[in-house]
């Protein structure tokens, strides 16, 4: 005799928010849409190289929503495990979608857009000057996490003036890297620029060498 047993709703909202994650090559529309802007021949890694990493993670509305990023196949099995731990402390990303590459309609105002590859030179603060050498975006070992709570700062300014607010870390506003997001990203190894050294610092920035 065939049992139906009643699954407590509780149970099923808890299982319908758990964690997943995958990571997939690029499709052959995702690579004609990076090729010319986000990618071109001389670029420092292929495009057969890179993969789309698909994970769970918490919305700034308090839900748990699915986003995708392009990194490089060497780091994203390690990143599975970075955005689950991120899921777990309930970390809050704006928008973590590929219409970035699209610039799709959807995308918030003010380019508050979480992401990682893009084949370009390093970007100076806004105090600095450019080193000429690839960002380590250009290679898909970086991933920036809500740009305008995180801003790039040099010598106490920003680009953006809508920034401004988040330059004294002291206070801590929704979508501020918090030490649980650094642990995370430390546990396989990634440096983070609000930890240079100096008046620059990138509060945004993870990378495999922390540059």
């Amino acid at each position: 005799m065939l049992r139906i047993l009643a699954i407590p709703l509780a149970l099923v909202a808890f299982q319908t928010a758990s964690y997943e994650s995958s990571v997939r090559p690029l499709s052959p529309g995702l690579k004609a849409t990076l090729t010319g802007t986000y990618w071109k021949p001389g670029c420092p890694v292929p495009l057969s190289q890179l993969r789309v990493l698909t994970v769970r993670h918490w919305g700034f509305d308090g839900r748990a929503r699915t986003g995708q990023l392009i990194v490089n196949r060497d780091v994203a099995e390690p990143l599975r495990k970075v955005f689950r731990r991120l899921y777990e402390v309930k970390f809050p990303i704006r928008y973590l979608q590929l219409d970035i590459y699209r610039r799709g309609p959807a995308l918030p105002a003010g380019g508050d857009v979480s992401g990682s590859f893009e084949c370009r030179k390093a970007v100076p603060s806004p105090c600095g000057t450019g080193s000429g050498n690839w960002s380590n975006h250009a290679y898909g070992h970086a991933i920036d996490l809500n740009p305008r709570e995180n801003p790039y700062v040099g010598c106490g300014m920003v680009r953006d003036a809508t920034r401004a607010r988040y330059i004294n870390r002291t206070r801590l506003y929704e979508g501020m890297v918090t030490p649980a997001v650094v642990r995370a990203f430390a546990s396989i190894g990634w440096g983070w620029g609000g930890s240079w050294t100096g008046d620059t610092k990138d509060y945004m920035h993870f990378s495999t060498t922390g540059g």
